[in-house]
């Protein structure tokens, strides 16, 4: 670093940098927790073992995400070199082999969601429709020059008369 005249920049005690480091170098052989110290592979779905002289293997928790370096086969398959990594640097880091998977999002409510767009995509489209005919409807009327037609009468719809209750005047009666 000295003879490319760089600084050298550590990254103290956030070890997340150096996890998410590793994790872009073998994002391809990732396995996700299944049982205490059993893993599977996330590509191959092959049933891998944490090797006993790992460092994360007598831990109290296991993590659920990590990463490997190689693979010791034995009567058994075991990770070696293993790094805990989260799983959305996985999805970012490898967006061709994987994806987060949220749950409570599954296909149930993926449909509901969708119903639920296209009527909404429906009412919005039959509003703007609405404002489209009405816009041409004003149009017209201000092209061709005509009035609106009134839709109120000049008689008062209901009459109250003193002392009694709403009485509707009588139609038709040719007076």
């Amino acid at each position: 670093m000295e003879s490319l005249k760089m600084p050298l920049v550590s990254c103290g005690y956030d070890l997340d940098v150096v996890r998410a480091c590793i994790c872009s170098g073998y994002y391809h052989q990732a396995a996700r927790r299944k049982g205490l110290g059993e893993y599977i592979n996330l590509r191959t779905s092959v049933s891998v073992q944490l090797h006993p002289t790992s460092a994360l293997y007598n831990s109290g928790d296991p993590p659920d995400y990590v990463v490997y370096h190689e693979l010791i086969l034995t009567s058994k398959e075991y990770m070696s070199c293993v790094t805990a990594v989260d799983p959305y640097w996985l999805a970012d880091l490898g967006c061709v082999f994987y994806s987060v998977k949220e749950k409570g999002f599954g296909a149930g409510v993926k449909g509901r969601r969708e119903v639920e767009f296209s009527k909404k995509a429906e009412l919005e489209r039959s509003i703007e429709d609405d404002r489209e005919r009405a816009k041409r409807d004003a149009e017209k009327e201000k092209d061709v020059g005509l009035p609106k037609k009134a839709l109120t009468s000049s008689k008062p719809a209901n009459t109250v008369k003193k002392g009694s209750a709403v009485v509707k005047p009588a139609i038709g009666r040719g007076r």
